[in-house]
């Protein structure tokens, strides 16, 4: 039955209360309503009272269908924002979430400070997220992305063109668990999201991230400190004389994190946290100070 566009998300809205506070329905309402049909709010605020095409009303039931079924809303839209950047997500790649600006907010303070034509490494890169937030503020940064995984780097080369930042950033395969292969270079950065998640952890996940999102870039390891162990370890090699690295870690976590870094000839200069005031982001550099 073909309905009018008001009457979509009226109905949308309607089915979403199951799940949803009522203004948190009408949002998402109006967000799938969007996606579906190609238009933007105001257009379909402005053309409530036209009659949708029955191929929107059928993208508009498929949609819900999925969010009801608990799949989050970032992969249902197929994009999210980060850092006031639109940004392409699959399921091979995390959601990027607000608690992921702490990193990128202290990498960008330290990036406008460094020397001219910085290189900066966005390793587990993910989306691309967090060097492109870089690249998009510090307007003279060679950024590299780098993960493992070939799909999510096909989801960071989408964004990195999504956002005109081709000029400046490439993507590139590279095992953070590894020591780095020359070609990299040397950079004046290394920033990381690295999976932190730990064994247990991972049993008490959300079903939201447990089905949906990709294992790959949440596992860390038992005690969750792998990555951080072997980044420190072996990246040393890819950062110029006293470079910088710049990572993210979960609750709890910042204490043995540092002391990861000071093992490996890092001094911690500064500790950051999240908009939820919890401790989220480290900054250090390699070489003791004198």
């Amino acid at each position: 039955m073909v309905k009018q566009y008001g009457d979509l998300y009226l109905d949308a809205r309607r089915t979403l209360l199951a799940v949803e506070e009522a203004q948190q329905a009408g949002n998402v309402a109006r967000q799938l309503l969007s996606h579906v049909s190609g238009k933007s709010q105001e257009q379909i605020l402005a053309q409530r009272d036209l009659y949708a095409p029955e191929e929107v009303a059928l993208a508009m039931d498929a949609a819900l269908k999925r969010l009801l079924e608990g799949e989050p809303l970032a992969y249902v839209l197929g994009q999210w924002e980060f850092y006031g950047l639109p940004m392409r997500v699959t399921r091979d790649v995390l959601i990027p979430r607000d608690d992921t600006c702490a990193v990128a907010e202290l990498a960008i303070r330290q990036g406008l400070f460094l020397n001219q034509d910085p290189r900066i490494l966005d390793l587990c890169c993910g989306s691309g997220c967090i060097g492109l937030a870089i690249a998009s503020r510090v307007k003279d940064a060679k950024v590299t992305l780098a993960d493992l995984s070939k799909e999510a780097l096909a989801v960071a080369k989408e964004n990195t063109a999504l956002n005109k930042l081709s000029g400046r950033v490439r993507c590139l395969q590279a095992d953070a668990r590894k020591a780095p292969v020359p070609f990299l270079g040397k950079f004046d950065m290394i920033v990381s999201n690295p999976p932190y998640v730990t064994g247990a952890e991972m049993q008490m996940l959300p079903a939201s991230v447990r089905e949906y999102e990709p294992h790959m870039a949440l596992y860390g390891g038992e005690d969750g400190l792998d990555f951080y162990r072997a980044i420190a370890k072996n990246f040393s090699a890819a950062l110029k004389p006293g470079g910088y690295l710049c990572f993210e870690f979960g609750m709890g976590q910042g204490d043995d994190v540092c002391r990861i870094l000071e093992e490996n000839g890092y001094t911690v200069l500064e500790r950051t946290r999240d908009y939820q005031d919890m401790e989220r982001a480290v900054l250090a550099r390699y070489g003791k100070e004198g």
